[in-house]
C-alpha cells in the first residue's frame, strides 16, 4: 500500500456498535470521515453490508470505498442465500437442506449434521447435532428464540477433511487476486491459529464464477473442505478474510483492493508461493485455554519461543514483534489471564466477535430498508 495513502478501518471508524444498529453504525462512520483526511474507507468485516446498501450515501458524501452491489451482496451475505446461490450455480456445496420448521428439524434423520443459522459469525450460530434428541432441543431453542417466524435455517453435512480459507478481490466481476491457505490448527472459536498456503485451482475456477454471476466487486472469501471427491464451499463470506497468509506468500489483496478502490487499473496476480506458513499465537494461547488450561497455554508458549512444532519456519500475523513491540500488550494480557484463569479465555473472544458482528436483526433492519426503497428518509 502506497505510503501517502491514508485509509480509516471500516473496524474501527465509529465507535457505534455495528451489532443491531447498522444504520447509527454508518452515521458514526461518516462523520468519521468528514471530520478526518482520509483516501479509502476501507471494509473489513461485516460493515460491508451496511456500506453496500448505502453505497450511494457514501458517494454523495464523497467517500472512496470498495464494496459490492447489495443485490450481489444479499445473495451471498447469509447461509441460507449461500446455499441457494451456489446451488443455482452447481457450485460443489456439502448436502444441505433449508429447514423452515421447528418439526421438521427435530424429526431431521441425516444426522450428524451442522445446523447453521443464517447470521453467525466466528462459528457463532453453528451446531452439530449427532442425534434426534439433540436435533429437537436445537429445534425447541431456536423456535423459542423466534429463529422459525418467517425465517430458516441450514441444515448441512459434515464432510472429512482439511478445511482451506479462500480470499478473492474482484473488480467489477473479474477475479483479479486469490490466495489458498489450509488451517494446519485451530484457535479459538475455530479461526485458524496456524495456516499455509496451498494452490487450489479448482475453487479458483469456483470462485470466478461465482464474482462473474454476481458481478462482484470487493472482497470475497469462501472456506472449503477438500473431501474425497474434491473441494465442497461450506461457507461464504462477502468480504475480506484473514489476509496475511496472502501477503506473506506474494499476493497482496488488500493492496489490490485499495488499488481499486481508488479507480486504478490492476492486472490479475499471480498466484502466491504455496508452502508458507504463518500464524497468530494470540488466537493459539486462547484456543489452547479452552482446550486444556493452564498446560496448554505453557506448551503452547514453549513451541512459540523455541520456534518449534507449528511455529518452525512461520511468521507471526497478528503481533510482529520485531517491527512493533506494542503488538506484545494483547498476547502477554492473554497470556497471564489464561494461566490465571483459563476460562478467561471467553472474555477476550467474545469481546472482540460483538464489534464487529452483523446481528440477525441487524442483517433485517438492512433488508427492512432495502425492500422501502426508493424512500427519501434516510433510516435511524
Amino acid at each position: 500500500m502506497p505510503e501517502s495513502v491514508q485509509p480509516v478501518c471500516a473496524q474501527r471508524a465509529p465507535r457505534a456498535g455495528l451489532r443491531a444498529r447498522p444504520f447509527a453504525w454508518l452515521e458514526a462512520a461518516l462523520s468519521v470521515w468528514a471530520a478526518g483526511h482520509f483516501d479509502v474507507l476501507f471494509p473489513t468485516q461485516e460493515q460491508v453490508a451496511v456500506l453496500s446498501f448505502g453505497h450511494d450515501r457514501l458517494i454523495d458524501a464523497g467517500v472512496t470505498t470498495i464494496v459490492p452491489e447489495f443485490d450481489a451482496l444479499a445473495a451471498v451475505q447469509d447461509k441460507v442465500s449461500a446455499h441457494r446461490t451456489l446451488a443455482g450455480l452447481d457450485l460443489p456445496q456439502p448436502r444441505a437442506s433449508v429447514v423452515t420448521d421447528a418439526r421438521e428439524l427435530a424429526a431431521h434423520g441425516d444426522l450428524p449434521a451442522f445446523v447453521k443459522l443464517p447470521i453467525g459469525t466466528a462459528t457463532s450460530g453453528v451446531q452439530l447435532v449427532r442425534t434426534r434428541s439433540e436435533a429437537a432441543a436445537v429445534a425447541s431453542v431456536l423456535a423459542a428464540g423466534g429463529v422459525f417466524d418467517g425465517g430458516a435455517v441450514l441444515v448441512q453435512q459434515p464432510v472429512s477433511g482439511p478445511l482451506v480459507m479462500v480470499q478473492s478481490v474482484f473488480d467489477h466481476g473479474e477475479l483479479v487476486a486469490f490466495h489458498a491457505c489450509e488451517r494446519l490448527a485451530e484457535g479459538t472459536n475455530g479461526g485458524a491459529s496456524h495456516k499455509q498456503g496451498v494452490s487450489l485451482p479448482a475453487t479458483r475456477h469456483h470462485l470466478e464464477a461465482l464474482g462473474a454471476s454476481l458481478g462482484w466487486h470487493g472482497g470475497l472469501s469462501v472456506d472449503v473442505i477438500v473431501g474425497a471427491d474434491g473441494p465442497l464451499i461450506i461457507d461464504v463470506n462477502p468480504r475480506l478474510v484473514e489476509p496475511a497468509n496472502a501477503a506473506a506468500s506474494g499476493v497482496d489483496l488488500v493492496g489490490t483492493m485499495m488499488e481499486i478502490a481508488r479507480g486504478g487499473q490492476v492486472r490479475v496476480a499471480p498466484e502466491g508461493r504455496p508452502g508458507v506458513r504463518t500464524h497468530q499465537l494470540l488466537l493459539a494461547v486462547l484456543g489452547a485455554a479452552e482446550r486444556g488450561g493452564r498446560s496448554n497455554v505453557l506448551g503452547e508458549l514453549v513451541s512459540a519461543l523455541r520456534h518449534t512444532g507449528g511455529y518452525r519456519d512461520s511468521t507471526e500475523e497478528l503481533s510482529p514483534l520485531w517491527h512493533d513491540a506494542l503488538a506484545a500488550v494483547p498476547v502477554a494480557a492473554a497470556t497471564l489471564a489464561t494461566l490465571a484463569r483459563p476460562a478467561a479465555s471467553a472474555w477476550f473472544t467474545s469481546g472482540s466477535v460483538s464489534n464487529y458482528a452483523l446481528t440477525p436483526g441487524g442483517w433485517r433492519k438492512i433488508l427492512e430498508a432495502a425492500s422501502l426503497r426508493p424512500e427519501p428518509d434516510w433510516p435511524r
